[in-house]
């Protein structure tokens, strides 16, 4: 098995990156409660957007409405995940450089989330579109769809096929 490659510097910015992260989308999330719930939309751009008060108790674009538990469990092994993928990236490639603090973002996204789904039972949404009807969001769907975007367009621009070898787990035969 691999050997943790984070230094003890990039695992305490890793953890104050996502708290910090984290505590401003429950911000956010508390903001709205406070100032929209109940309430008309706030209107930024008329047509356009606006900011409206939403408890989603579904996943993405409101879609397995009720299944709290089965995102509550498959946010924790996600988060698992992720912390093991922050500990093990591969040294020495600076095409990689960007990733520790891409897993960051994507943590803090699923874990603001989880923190609403845990406690509330929903996700406070409010981010709204009108203009070309898209879901309604908030910033910790913002942090995992940004993050997500960016892993894949370094995965089909940056990365070549060969830079993937240094994540394999199995040695190499020289």
């Amino acid at each position: 098995m691999k050997s943790i490659t984070a230094t003890k510097k990039q695992i305490l910015l890793g953890i104050f990156g996502v708290i910090l992260l984290t505590v401003f989308d429950q911000y956010t999330k508390y903001l709205a409660t406070v100032k929209l719930k109940g309430k008309e939309s706030f209107i930024i751009i008329k047509d356009v957007f606006q900011l409206t008060y939403l408890e989603n108790r579904g996943a993405a674009f409101g879609m397995m409405q009720n299944k709290q538990i089965f995102f509550i469990i498959l946010t924790l092994c996600f988060l698992v995940a992720l912390i093991f993928a922050y500990l093990y990236v591969p040294k020495g490639n600076k095409k990689f450089a960007p990733i520790r603090f891409l897993f960051v973002i994507l943590a803090s996204g699923a874990l603001g989330n989880f923190i609403d789904r845990a406690t509330a039972g929903f996700v406070v949404d409010f981010f709204d579109f009108c203009l070309i009807n898209f879901p309604i969001f908030n910033v910790a769907d913002c942090y995992v769809v940004i993050s997500a975007g960016i892993f894949l367009i370094l995965g089909i621009f940056v990365w070549k096929e060969e830079d993937y070898d240094m994540f394999s787990i199995r040695k190499k035969d020289k």
